[in-house]
C-alpha cells in the first residue's frame, strides 16, 4: 500500500502576483540540490490518523508557523516511488528567514557511527508560480496549477 502524506501550501498575493512558500529539505543528501527538489511542508500519515490534522501539525513542526485561515483543497498527486501527497492551501504570510523547524537524527557520515542532528527543513522562501514550477518537486507541480485555477476564479 502507497505511503500517504498530507501538507499545507501557504500562499499570498502581492502586487496582483500569487506567491507560494516552498521549504528545501535539510540535512546531507539535500544540501547541494535546488531545482525539484522544493516542497510544500508536508508529512507521513499515521494508519489512524487524520490527513488534515497530519498537515496543519506537519506545517507547524516544520516552519514554527500556526497555520490559520480557510483551508482549500488541493487534491491529491502521486510523487516517484508511489507515495501519495494530499495537500490544501491558505493564505496567509510570514518571514521565511524566521522558520524554526524541528529536527532529525541520523547517522552521518554513513557507516562512521556517529548521530548528527540536521533540521527538517533547512529553509522557506517565497516563490512567483512560474519561479515554484522550477524549484518543486515535479509531482507537486499539480498543487500550484490547482491553485492557480482557484486564485483566478475569485
Amino acid at each position: 500500500m502507497p505511503k500517504l502524506s498530507a501538507g499545507l501550501l501557504l500562499y499570498r498575493v502581492r502586487g496582483g502576483r500569487p506567491e507560494v512558500m516552498l521549504v528545501h529539505p535539510g540535512g546531507p543528501f539535500w544540501r547541494d540540490k535546488d531545482s525539484g527538489a522544493w516542497s510544500l511542508p508536508k508529512g507521513e500519515v499515521g494508519p489512524t490518523e487524520d490527513p488534515l490534522e497530519t498537515a496543519r501539525r506537519e506545517f507547524e513542526e516544520e516552519t514554527g508557523v500556526r497555520p490559520q485561515g480557510e483551508l482549500i483543497s488541493l487534491g491529491e498527486i502521486r510523487q516517484k516511488g508511489c507515495k501519495i501527497v494530499r495537500a490544501w492551501a491558505f493564505e496567509g504570510d510570514c518571514d521565511p528567514t524566521s522558520i524554526k523547524s524541528n529536527t532529525f537524527r541520523m547517522e552521518w557520515p554513513p557507516r562512521s557511527g556517529k548521530l548528527q542532528e540536521f533540521p527538517e527543513i533547512d529553509k522557506a522562501e517565497f516563490f512567483t508560480l512560474a519561479e515554484a514550477r522550477k524549484k518543486i518537486n515535479p509531482a507537486q507541480v499539480a498543487f500550484l496549477d490547482t491553485l492557480e485555477r482557484i486564485i483566478e476564479r475569485e
